[in-house]
């Protein structure tokens, strides 16, 4: 349990949510653990399987606090609202920035300066714990053309200009993570998608996929629509603010796991299999494995370098949407990204 943001995180699965007074305490086994003011409350985000109560759940929806449900593995289920709730006020302001190619372009450049400074971070932590295996030259000739682009990234007003800049950064990044596997079983030449065409861009769409589930939960259950996004445009069936958020984390949170899977030997070559037309999966034994070892990434703790308080790698996606949400409703000067350190 965990109070960031004026927001209440309930991060293990047997903790009973109550009301008591004019308080919200969290429970387990008839013993009270926490307690908070509910008046201290912008926000309680459950990820319990024993629910809360329908007292707690008509007092939260009185004062207009957000009372969201997901289960232990991040997946959003549903948002207490009251009748009249600020979560009307704060998605008109989504849409009206989502249509606003000057508004957009301010808060995507954020996060794609994020994501450009976590991907030369990542390649900076090779070059460091990796000197004697790895081509230093090579990698930092790519670190060096992030760096540079990064001025550019958060001076920019122009939408497509950014996703040109993005474009720049990107190629580098991809330019040199076959440098970063150890384990030379595995390779990467290149970005395939839909389907996966070697094992490692298999394990990247994996992580990819569970990741952008992770931060459309988080979006929803902060009151903002995860289908409408500011850098990647309207589509059906595209949660597309849900992949704005997964950019500025895929280097840090997805792109370091999968490494870590490879060069760990965690998992190996025979845990995939080739289907016809070259399409590339983890084995169902794998793919748990995979499972498994995601949900532990997601309990390590790091500081978060905005808040600077300690908290699991699971509640950053929620964090970033607490804060998204602030910068839209004008709390903050601007969206900070997590900036890994």
């Amino acid at each position: 349990m965990r109070k960031l943001l004026n927001t209440f995180f309930v991060t293990s699965e047997d903790i009973y949510l109550a009301l008591d007074g004019e308080n919200v305490v969290a429970k387990r086994e008839q013993q009270v653990l926490a307690r908070y003011p509910l008046h201290t409350l912008n926000g309680i985000i459950t990820f319990s399987y024993a629910g809360a109560s329908p007292g707690l759940m008509g007092a939260c929806a009185e004062r207009g606090i957000g009372l969201a449900f997901c289960k232990p593995s991040g997946k959003f289920l549903a948002r207490v609202c009251g009748e009249s709730s600020g979560n009307v006020l704060l998605r008109r302001k989504q849409y009206r920035d989502a249509d606003d190619p000057k508004e957009s372009c301010l808060i995507a450049r954020n996060m794609i300066f994020g994501k450009l400074h976590n991907a030369r971070w990542s390649i900076e932590r090779t070059r460091r714990d990796h000197a004697m295996r790895v081509d230093t030259d090579r990698l930092g000739a790519a670190s060096q053309t992030i760096k540079d682009l990064l001025p550019a990234v958060l001076e920019t007003e122009d939408p497509d200009r950014l996703r040109g800049l993005e474009g720049v950064g990107a190629a580098a990044y991809f330019g040199v993570l076959d440098e970063m596997i150890l384990q030379k079983d595995f390779c990467f030449h290149g970005r395939s998608r839909r389907p996966p065409l070697d094992p490692f861009n298999a394990l990247l769409s994996f992580a990819y996929s569970l990741l952008t589930n992770d931060c459309a939960s988080a979006l929803e259950s902060v009151g903002l629509d995860a289908y409408v996004g500011f850098l990647h445009r309207d589509r059906p069936g595209r949660r597309s603010l849900a992949l704005d958020l997964m950019e500025e984390l895929r280097p840090s949170l997805a792109d370091r796991f999968v490494l870590k899977l490879v060069n760990n030997r965690i998992v190996k070559e025979k845990d995939f299999e080739k289907r016809e037309g070259g399409a590339v999966y983890l084995k169902d034994d794998a793919r748990r494995l995979f499972l498994k070892h995601w949900q532990e990434r997601k309990r390590e703790t790091l500081t978060h370098p905005y808040l600077g308080e300690k908290l699991p790698w699971g509640l950053i996606p929620y964090v970033q949407a607490l804060l998204l949400a602030r910068s839209l409703r004008g709390d903050l000067d601007a969206y900070p990204p997590f900036l890994w350190k």
